[in-house]
């Protein structure tokens, strides 16, 4: 399965593409030949329980999980597998969150945090790697984002490489036709948020770009 975890709809405060046009977008880019089975809603700052994709998944075919992008004292973090055990743990809301305490607060609560667009510049955990303690319990970072600017691909392979970390995909979208640019190529089925957190565990994947999932035409 290709998904796409790092994704932004207007429910964030910067993004302008609604979830019903990232799912019309999607079926644009099958019809050109590229995989894309679903996509992970990660508001910034944020997780709306109440919200229920499932109707409009199954009208478009595409898969539509959440999650969330965190602010932290050791830049950005993408958590999945959100329980409301783990929001009662976590204040989303706040800016100065303690990566090393949301990472074990998330696997406590049976869910997954990874740092977001780590060779980010200013707001990436490549910042902070002299700070060992916040790479315990890591076990994957964000190695292919869509929004990446020169040099901080770079950084992002560097991170992940020197910490043995497994590496996902996201766009990083924030309008409509970014989505699907970074993916992660999952080796298992998924079919909501317990599975992908699931998978991420299991470390059978790899990040991937769009045109890696391009297929070729039938003769």
């Amino acid at each position: 399965m290709f998904l796409d975890l790092h994704t932004h709809s207007v429910s964030s405060d910067d993004a302008r593409a609604t979830v019903e046009q990232y799912a019309k977008w999607v079926a644009v880019l099958r019809r050109k030949g590229f995989q894309l089975d679903g996509f992970v809603l990660t508001e910034h700052r944020k997780f709306d329980l109440e919200a229920d994709y499932t109707a409009l998944a199954g009208e478009s075919d595409v898969l539509i999980l959440k999650g969330s992008e965190l602010d932290t004292d050791r830049g950005h973090f993408l958590v999945y597998g959100v329980t409301e055990e783990l929001l009662r743990r976590v204040d989303f809301a706040h800016v100065g969150l303690s990566a090393s305490e949301l990472v074990a607060a998330a696997g406590d609560c049976g869910a997954i945090a990874i740092p977001a667009h780590p060779g980010r510049f200013g707001i990436g955990l490549y910042e902070y790697q002299a700070d060992g303690a916040v790479f315990q319990g890591l076990e994957a970072a964000e190695l292919l984002n869509g929004s990446d600017r020169t040099g901080e691909q770079e950084r992002a392979e560097e991170l992940v490489k020197r910490h043995a970390l497994k590496g996902t995909g996201g766009s990083d979208a924030h309008v409509v036709s970014a989505i699907g640019a970074c993916m992660t190529r999952f080796d298992g089925p998924i079919a909501d948020e317990a599975d992908l957190v699931r998978e991420l565990r299991l470390g059978t994947f790899r990040a991937v770009k769009l045109e890696e999932t391009k297929q070729p035409p039938v003769s």
